[in-house]
């Protein structure tokens, strides 16, 4: 019987499985060294590769960006530290990409030789390759529990708004217990729940006929830009 390829990976909801690993900025504890912080746990097929370098750079120059949102990233590939920091070197010195202009490369890039982090997350997709591995994003909460998981093939950069609109849109969402629609973005309507929380189709009617912007029982949209200037520090308990 042919054995088939199967990836174990976590699930969304699941708690970030935990690891120690040696990266370019030293020995992390994850994910209890990032508690209280949102992290991007992300891998790469290979240093010193085009797609690679344009998405190393791009993390780079949007840092700040995510540091506004209280997101750390962290990055792997199954190569040396060695090699993670001199391709770094060289990132910094010689590549200019879009947003970025020398910005440093100071998060850290797991070195995971053995690919034992890259198992725990089913980063190894064996029909693609044993020893790379495939794009992964994790997107991982102040708690430590999985919120969103995003693979892309080898040849294919990721989209680094969406991974940037993904949390805006799950901090938005913990904090005020509302969804956002299809293509949101900051300040844009957002809905009042989902179906799943729907306890009562009288409480959704009622709210209907106090809402003009509620046009079913089951799709109220609501003004964004209420809940983006109520700020980010409320509802964090």
């Amino acid at each position: 019987m042919e054995q088939e390829n199967t990836v174990a990976m976590p699930a969304l909801g699941d708690k970030a499985p935990a690891f120690k690993a040696q990266t370019t900025v030293g020995e992390i504890n994850f994910p209890d060294d990032y508690h209280g912080k949102w992290v991007v746990l992300f891998s790469h097929p290979a240093d010193f590769t085009p797609v690679c370098t344009s998405e190393i750079a791009t993390f780079a120059a949007m840092r700040n960006e995510f540091g506004k949102l209280n997101t750390e990233l962290v990055g792997l590939s199954i190569d040396s530290n060695n090699s993670h920091l001199a391709w770094i070197k060289e990132i910094q010195e010689h590549i200019r990409f879009e947003k970025y202009s020398g910005q440093p490369v100071d998060f850290p890039i797991i070195a995971d030789i053995k690919a034992d982090v890259a198992k725990k997350y089913g980063m190894l997709h064996p029909t693609m390759s044993d020893t790379k591995a495939v794009r992964a994003v994790f997107i991982i909460d102040d708690k430590g529990y999985i919120r969103t998981i995003l693979y892309y093939p080898q040849t294919t950069g990721r989209n680094f708004d969406e991974i940037k609109r993904v949390i805006e849109a799950l901090q938005l969402t913990d904090r005020h217990h509302v969804s956002t629609p299809a293509d949101w973005r900051p300040g844009k309507d957002i809905l009042l729940g989902c179906p799943a929380e729907i306890k009562s189709m009288n409480k959704r009617l009622k709210e209907q006929q106090n809402n003009p912007d509620c046009q079913q029982w089951f799709f109220c949209l609501d003004k964004g830009n209420k809940y983006a200037a109520r700020g980010t520090q409320q509802n964090k308990s």
